[in-house]
């Protein structure tokens, strides 16, 4: 017997919200096979990667080209808390979160699997982590623009293009067993999500 809605939600981890089931009564994605397991919004998500981008890169220009640094010490603070409640609580919950899921309102949905995005913003909440600490403490040079142009590229990438690293990364993974197949692993943008040769394990019960 398939999943029913009601045993995604018991799956679903609690810091990403589900759809509404369809018609039928199941979560489907846009090419109708059912979603088992907690998911985002993509178009939310990008919306959320073009609010930081646009911030980090209006921080970066200031400490770069101006050297003015109170901008890129409370921007990356700002990253860190953001990127947090994103892991801990989901997107719907961070700031910019909610920005981008009001932007994003009049879109039809597009469904992509949860944790492939959370895998992506632990590397966030990492890289903004360091950044934050490294601005406060004053340390100027290589090391904070390395890490600031890093995340300002990751961040095009998923706004503009919708390619998340992070996705491809934790896929990669996956596809060499590094990382076990669930049924938390199943639909990404691009591909990210393809197993090819794997087979996932039965969510049928």
């Amino acid at each position: 017997m398939s999943m029913t809605p009601a045993d995604t939600a018991l799956h679903a981890t609690p810091a990403v919200a589900s759809p509404a089931p369809g018609d039928d009564g199941v979560l489907r994605a846009s090419d109708g096979r059912p979603l088992l397991a907690a998911v985002v919004n993509e178009h939310q998500a990008r919306a959320a990667a073009g609010i930081t981008l646009a911030l980090g890169a209006v921080a970066f220009v200031y400490a770069n080209f101006d050297k003015v640094f109170w901008p890129i010490r409370s921007v990356s603070s700002f990253f860190a808390v953001d990127f947090l409640l994103r892991v801990t609580l989901g997107l719907d919950r961070s700031p910019s979160g909610m920005l981008a899921g009001w932007m994003a309102r009049r879109l039809t949905p597009e469904w992509v699997s949860a944790r492939p995005k959370r895998f992506a913003w632990t590397l966030g909440l990492a890289m903004s982590s360091a950044m934050a600490v490294i601005t406060n403490l004053r340390i100027h040079g290589w090391l904070p623009r390395s890490i600031c142009l890093i995340c300002l590229v990751l961040m095009w990438l998923e706004a503009v293009l919708s390619l998340c690293l992070g996705c491809e990364l934790y896929g990669f993974m996956v596809r060499r067993g590094w990382r076990p197949v669930d049924e938390a692993y199943e639909l990404c943008v691009g591909g990210a999500c393809d197993l090819g040769q794997l087979t996932a394990p039965d969510r049928t019960a």
